[in-house]
């Protein structure tokens, strides 16, 4: 057993996710934590929703609200989503709380007094019309480098370069259209060159990243420059140095504050559990945690934050960069194993886009839609390794024709012709098995090391993909054997044989299928008689803070129980009864439908 942690991107508070946003953060990391769990790892699964920064008092303006009470307003619909899809977070917390708050100052002391944080005075951008400060995720304009004509402030999403908004050209408040007013401010840099050759070093040694993901890191770090990890904000984690902590115009900038949000939210869990050191198992290079296993989930336009600015900033807490120093008092921390990102998801060939309406929020699926769909259509079909378009058609097709037609009618043809003939779990026949009954048993033990070796390298796709093979062996075995033809009493152990065989097999192919649909296979377990817990779900619990903050909601659970990732032999004579359908089969005419609310 290895302890590994789940670093799940933060999904920021200033509005509802929708189904893009999960599938490159949510159901991956799911998947991959719930068949650790089940093969016997010890996991640890955080996040949190990211809060601070000038878009949430952007909003909050616009809404007539406190930044406070926007971000309490959509960091519980966020959980109660994530909830809805059954991500089996340990915990799923926030950036709003005094532990956090406490964790982010404490990283931001280390690296300042090992010489990686620095004081440097430079341009800031704001609103003439306002005098506030513009973020630099709020100024767009051509990039000086590639040219691309709607570059951010702080990245060109076309070549992948850093940028300062300054350098600009035509730059433009993406608020209101104006051009901002460059002012002379003083701030902390991250000084990433002096933590490059560590970078360098640790990039160096990753092995099986996917290519695009390695390819990038590595060519970011030719020409790292300093970055700003303060603003001018009034909303955000207070700076902790003499003559700053009581200023109300500079804060920790945002995308500081939510990366370390991993490691806060590490420390509140262990807080939580009763044991406020057990984080370090995942998190402390010497000692416990110095075997960890530590993969991080998002989308490809997070991939300089967790494959170049989080090592740095562990790696300058830790005393390892260029100019040495020594770790602070949560001691050496480990660096990623790896960073599992994936592309965009497109919705019906245009780009997500709330304003626009090119959109559907999770929660508005999930009230019209299984989860399971869902999770299944991201599974085989989602931006694993490239940009992917979600379809209604699409997404009709894979219900219908995979999941009810191939997975849904497999689990209901064979336990239904059980119950009937049987009530129960048939015996095999003293006879013994078939070399075909032995070739299908073996197909479906053989996937318990295919699958589980693709999603332990994150090609969750093919992993899927296997499983379903396992499925359609199944379907076709039975269609071969046609059981239903065995009508004399004389052929009934031959029948009870067959059946057996392909309950067992469903039995496997619900264990391979249960880190993807993990509500139908709690379902599939109790058709087969089982009891307990198989797969086991999420929980939303109203916490205090743990250091006299406001109540807030989170998600956590009890993962210990469940099925393990191995065949379990069925149990002859547990009680059968007539199943009920596990997958709704959709109307065509949702196509339209949905293609008309899209388009309204």
């Amino acid at each position: 057993m290895s302890h590994v942690l789940a670093a799940v991107a933060w999904p920021y508070a200033n509005g509802p996710r929708h189904i893009g946003h999960v599938s490159g953060f949510g159901v991956p990391s799911d998947v991959f934590s719930r068949y650790m769990r089940m093969a016997g790892h010890d996991v640890l699964m955080v996040s949190g929703t990211d809060e601070h920064g000038t878009p949430i008092q952007v909003q909050a303006d616009a809404e007539g609200l406190t930044p406070r009470e926007l971000a309490d307003r959509y960091n519980r619909v966020i959980v109660e989503d994530l909830h809805g899809l059954g991500l089996s977070y340990d915990l799923f917390t926030r950036t709003t709380t005094r532990n956090h708050y406490a964790v982010v100052q404490e990283l931001f002391e280390g690296m300042y007094r090992n010489g990686y944080i620095v004081p440097k005075t430079t341009m800031g951008a704001i609103s003439p019309s306002t005098g506030r400060t513009l973020p630099d995720r709020y100024i767009e304009g051509t990039c000086p480098i590639c040219g691309y004509g709607s570059a951010r402030g702080d990245q060109c999403d076309n070549c992948g370069n850093q940028l300062d908004p300054i350098d600009l050209i035509d730059p433009k408040s993406k608020i209101n259209g104006e051009t901002p007013k460059f002012v002379e401010t003083e701030h902390f840099f991250l000084d990433l060159p002096a933590l490059a050759d560590v970078l360098r070093q640790w990039l160096d040694t990753r092995e099986g990243w996917r290519p695009n993901v390695l390819r990038f890191s590595r060519n970011l770090l030719d020409d790292l420059q300093p970055r700003a990890i303060t603003r001018d904000l009034e909303w955000g984690v207070p700076i902790p140095l003499d003559d700053w902590r009581e200023r109300t115009d500079k804060r920790i900038y945002v995308w500081f504050d939510a990366v370390i949000g991993y490691l806060s939210a590490s420390i509140e869990w262990a807080r939580r559990s009763g044991d406020p050191e057990a984080w370090r198992r995942w998190w402390s290079t010497d000692g416990a945690g110095k075997d960890a296993q530590a993969y991080y989930f998002m989308g490809k336009d997070n991939i300089v934050f967790h494959s170049v600015i989080w090592p740095a900033l562990l790696a300058g807490y830790s005393g390892e960069g260029s100019r040495d120093g020594e770790p602070g008092q949560l001691g050496r921390l480990n660096l990623p194993t790896e960073v599992v990102s994936s592309e965009f998801l497109t919705m019906e060939g245009r780009k997500f886009s709330s304003s626009r309406r090119v959109v559907i929020y999770v929660r508005d699926f999930l009230e019209r839609y299984d989860a399971d769909a869902l999770r299944y259509f991201i599974a085989v079909a989602g931006p694993e390794s490239n940009d992917t378009d979600f379809t209604w058609a699409e997404f009709l097709r894979r219900n219908n024709d995979e999941l009810v037609a191939g997975w849904g009618n497999l689990v209901n043809r064979s336990i239904s012709m059980a119950a009937k003939n049987f009530g129960q779990i048939p015996a095999v026949d003293p006879n013994g098995l078939t070399e075909a009954d032995e070739a299908l048993l073996a197909v479906a033990r053989a996937g318990f090391t295919t699958v589980g070796d693709l999603i332990a390298r994150h090609r969750q796709k093919q992993a899927i993909g296997e499983a379903m093979k396992v499925v359609a062996e199944a379907n076709k075995y039975l269609s071969d054997q046609a059981p239903w033809k065995l009508k004399d009493e004389a052929d009934k152990p031959r029948m009870g044989t067959i059946l057996h065989v392909a309950l067992q097999v469903v039995s496997d192919a619900n264990t391979l299928l249960t880190p993807f649909l993990p509500h139908s296979a709690q379902k599939v377990h109790e058709l087969l008689g089982g009891t307990g817990v198989h797969a086991p779900m999420p929980v939303i619990e109203q916490v205090e803070d743990l250091d006299g903050g406001p109540a807030y909601p989170v998600l956590t659970g009890d993962y210990t129980q469940g099925a393990r990732w191995e065949s379990v032999p069925l149990a002859v004579g547990r009680p059968l009864a007539a199943p009920k359908p596990i997958f709704r089969k959709l109307d065509p005419s949702i196509v339209d439908e949905e293609l008309a609310r899209l388009d309204s």
